[in-house]
C-alpha cells in the first residue's frame, strides 16, 4: 500500500503534506493568499500551510532589481518589528520575503517573482515594462496611473512603456494582466538565476 510522502520546507519543522480538498478555506503562510485554485501542502496540527509554488519558491535569488547582492528567501522578518516595507510595492509585510540584510533590502516573494513585462492589449498596444526606480529627471514629478487614474508613488516599482508615457500601479497591471491573459501569468514569471 503506498504512502503519501511530505515534503520537508526550511520555514517549518515538520513534513508539510498536500492537502486535497481541503474542508475550509486555507491561507498560506508564504504569501498571506488562500488555497482557491493551487494544491496546498501543510501540517495540520500546527496550522501550517503553503502553496505548492510557495513551498517550491527558490531559496536564493539574484534579481535584476537588486544586483549588489543575492536576496535570500526569510519565512520572518529580521526586524525588531517583526515587519518590513516592501521595497517593491511599499506595503507592509511581515510573512515572507526575499532579503538582503546588509542593504535592509527587503521585497515579497509574490513581488519578486512579478513578470518583467506585462501586455494590456485592451488599455495599450505595447508591453509594459517592469520598472524598478524612476526614470524621470525631475523628482517633483508627479505620475499619474493609466489604469485608475491615482498617482504612482515613484520610489516604488510600476510598469511602463517608455514609447508612449503609458504607466500603471504594479497592482494594476497586474490584475488587469491576469484577467486578460485567463491565467497566463504563471508562463511570463521569470526567476533570474
Amino acid at each position: 500500500m503506498g504512502r503519501c510522502q511530505g515534503k520537508q520546507h526550511f520555514s517549518h519543522p515538520h513534513m508539510l503534506k498536500l492537502i486535497v480538498d481541503p474542508p475550509e478555506t486555507l491561507t498560506c503562510n508564504a504569501c498571506d493568499k488562500s488555497n482557491i485554485s493551487s494544491n496546498f501542502y501543510g501540517c495540520n496540527s500546527c496550522q501550517y500551510f503553503l502553496h505548492e509554488n510557495c513551498l517550491n519558491a527558490p531559496r536564493f535569488l539574484d534579481h535584476s532589481s537588486h544586483t549588489s547582492h543575492h536576496l535570500t528567501l526569510l519565512p520572518l522578518p529580521t526586524y525588531s518589528s517583526r515587519s518590513y516595507t516592501c521595497d517593491a510595492c511599499g506595503t507592509a509585510g511581515n510573512g515572507f520575503s526575499f532579503s538582503c540584510a546588509p542593504c535592509e533590502f527587503d521585497i515579497h516573494m509574490q513581488c519578486a517573482l512579478l513578470p518583467q513585462t506585462v501586455c494590456l492589449c485592451k488599455h495599450h498596444h505595447h508591453e509594459l515594462q517592469l520598472i524598478f526606480e524612476s526614470t524621470f529627471d525631475d523628482e517633483n514629478t508627479i505620475f499619474v496611473c493609466d489604469i485608475c487614474q491615482d498617482n504612482v508613488d515613484l520610489s516604488y516599482w510600476f510598469y511602463y512603456c517608455v514609447h508612449c508615457d503609458f504607466g500603471t500601479h504594479l497592482e494594476c497591471a497586474i490584475s488587469k494582466s491576469v484577467i486578460q491573459q485567463e491565467g497566463k501569468l504563471a508562463s511570463q514569471m521569470d526567476v533570474v538565476d
